[in-house]
């Protein structure tokens, strides 16, 4: 499925956005740059092996309730983004979830070159092919309390904090974005 990006005054000039289901063993080693890099701190694989990111990559395509896919831009991987159902990983026990929750992380792949606007573009596209499923009703997030970038980038396209929440690995911010928020925040319209 292929999405443009857009912004409030329509479609960006930042070329197209497409995903593609992740191979866990195909793109270990893009992916392993990626997580593994300093700017990905909040993704907690700092550490990681290449045989580390296989292994949990191929969990999540072994998942019933967590997918992760390969964004591309232009045609050339430029970012992760995973969706996952709360109600059965990540978040259980620690909120009351809604018929249509879904949970979304993205990672947007380290560059020496950026582009201004490029992550607000990746994370419009990623909200745009999460509601791109009529059964999306609302997409929940719990980032780091620390990560104020990314916190910026989730106001953008809508997300409402609601409350701080304890994770076994992080204290994180719990936020939602509704598709009518999504829409009001960005103008995208489906």
């Amino acid at each position: 499925m292929s999405t443009t990006a857009t912004d409030l005054n329509g479609p960006t000039a930042l070329g197209t956005f497409s995903f593609r289901p992740l191979d866990p063993l195909a793109d270990a080693e893009v992916l392993h740059g990626w997580v593994t890099h300093p700017k990905a701190a909040f993704w907690m694989m700092q550490d990681a092996k290449l045989e580390d990111v296989e292994r949990e990559y191929m969990a999540i395509a072994s998942s019933e309730h967590h997918d992760a896919f390969l964004g591309l831009h232009d045609g050339e991987p430029a970012f992760l983004m995973e969706r996952y159902d709360p109600r059965h990983i990540e978040l259980v026990g620690l909120y009351e979830p809604e018929p249509g929750d879904v949970g979304m992380h993205f990672l947007v792949a380290p560059t020496d070159t950026p582009v201004h606007g490029f992550t607000r573009a990746v994370i419009t596209a990623v909200m745009g092919e999460l509601f791109a499923d009529p059964a999306t009703r609302r997409v929940v997030v719990e980032p780091d309390v620390t990560n104020k970038a990314v916190h910026a980038l989730n106001e953008v396209v809508g997300f409402v904090p609601e409350r701080e929440i304890q994770k076994p690995e992080k204290q994180a911010l719990l936020s939602f974005c509704t598709r009518e928020q999504f829409e009001a925040a960005t103008g995208a319209a489906r």
